[in-house]
């Protein structure tokens, strides 16, 4: 469908994705140069909504841009207090040193979701644009091949991809650079990295699965700042994976089950896996009473550094200019 004609709307820096990276990127971008238009598009109904993480985070980028940020927290924001790692047997439970990387003192336990959703009026208020709702179902090129911007999908279309009468085409929004902060597996991430092997020479990717919820009135159970992981029962040995608690404020928990998908076992299921891991004598009487909230899963990046794309190629101003970073 390259021949159909399509409205056009145009920016100076684009970013796909409003999650933590896109409006972190927007946010730097945008006080360099205050007459830049920097739009942001974001493919959930509202921002956040696709967000799902724990999670502990350092505070250093934070405090680096947006300085005053402690004075305004996100609402759900739980200074790290403390640090376990378990072993899991299937009917018990050995407490193992905390590898230095897990060490958390100085970090804050959030919401990705709600953390994104406090972000994003930041990113407003310097004048970005962020347009919920917006998908980017593929990059679009000039007669030159070099990266122009993203086209929406085209809309009423039947399943063999005919037009309905209810046929509408997808817009093109043009700009100078475009940045890909899709996350794990993101169409025009995907479609960048075979049309420009950003993959050669490059370490093969794997990836995982994460599963959460998101837990409330467990009797005051919940220890505000303790931070848990898991690893053992019920994976087998040749499956890699754990879990991870958060205790938040309120008389909440986070809990989550993390897998790589290059297990071997065809009948093995990561989800029955997570309910395994909630009945262990460890974790169950954590759960007593208490009621989910939320839930959901995403697709996880695995391979390592030595995996991850070319974060660059072709855009409109100059071959080196940024246009697929992950």
């Amino acid at each position: 469908m390259t021949n159909i004609s399509r409205d056009v709307t145009a920016c100076d820096a684009l970013v796909v994705g409003a999650g933590r990276a896109g409006l972190a990127t927007a946010i730097r971008i945008k006080p360099k140069d205050a007459d830049k238009h920097v739009c942001v598009l974001e493919k959930a109904s509202e921002v956040g909504a696709h967000s799902l993480a724990g999670a502990v985070i350092e505070t250093r980028p934070l405090d680096e841009f947006l300085p005053d940020w402690r004075d305004d927290p996100p609402s759900i924001c739980v200074e790290a207090v403390a640090d376990e790692f378990w072993m899991l047997k299937k009917d018990g439970a050995h407490k193992r040193p905390t590898p230095p990387q897990q060490k958390n003192h100085g970090n804050v336990i959030v919401s990705i979701a709600n953390m994104m959703a406090w972000l994003a009026p930041k990113a407003e208020a310097l004048g970005v644009e962020i347009h919920p709702g917006f998908y980017a179902a593929e990059a679009a090129f000039d007669d030159n091949g070099v990266v122009k911007g993203v086209r929406t999908p085209d809309m009423g279309l039947d399943r063999q991809g005919h037009k309905k009468n209810s046929y509408a085409p997808g817009i093109e929004i043009h700009a100078t650079i475009t940045i890909l902060a899709e996350g794990c597996r993101g169409n025009c991430t995907k479609q960048l990295i075979k049309h420009f092997e950003l993959y050669k020479d490059c370490d093969s990717q794997t990836y995982g699965i994460g599963l959460k919820e998101l837990w409330k009135e467990l009797e005051d159970r919940a220890q505000p700042g303790l931070i848990q992981h898991t690893i053992g029962w019920p994976l087998s040995n040749d499956t890699h994976g754990g879990s991870f608690i958060y205790h938040l404020d309120d008389d909440r928990i986070a809990i989550g089950f993390a897998v790589g998908l290059d297990y071997a076992d065809p009948r093995f299921s990561p989800f029955e896996a997570f309910q395994q891991f909630k009945h262990h004598p460890k974790i169950k009487p954590l759960l007593k009473s208490g009621d989910i909230v939320s839930f959901g899963s995403r697709a996880l990046v695995e391979g390592g550094w030595q995996s991850l794309p070319k974060w660059k190629c072709p855009a409109r101003s100059s071959s080196a200019t940024p246009a697929a970073a992950r």
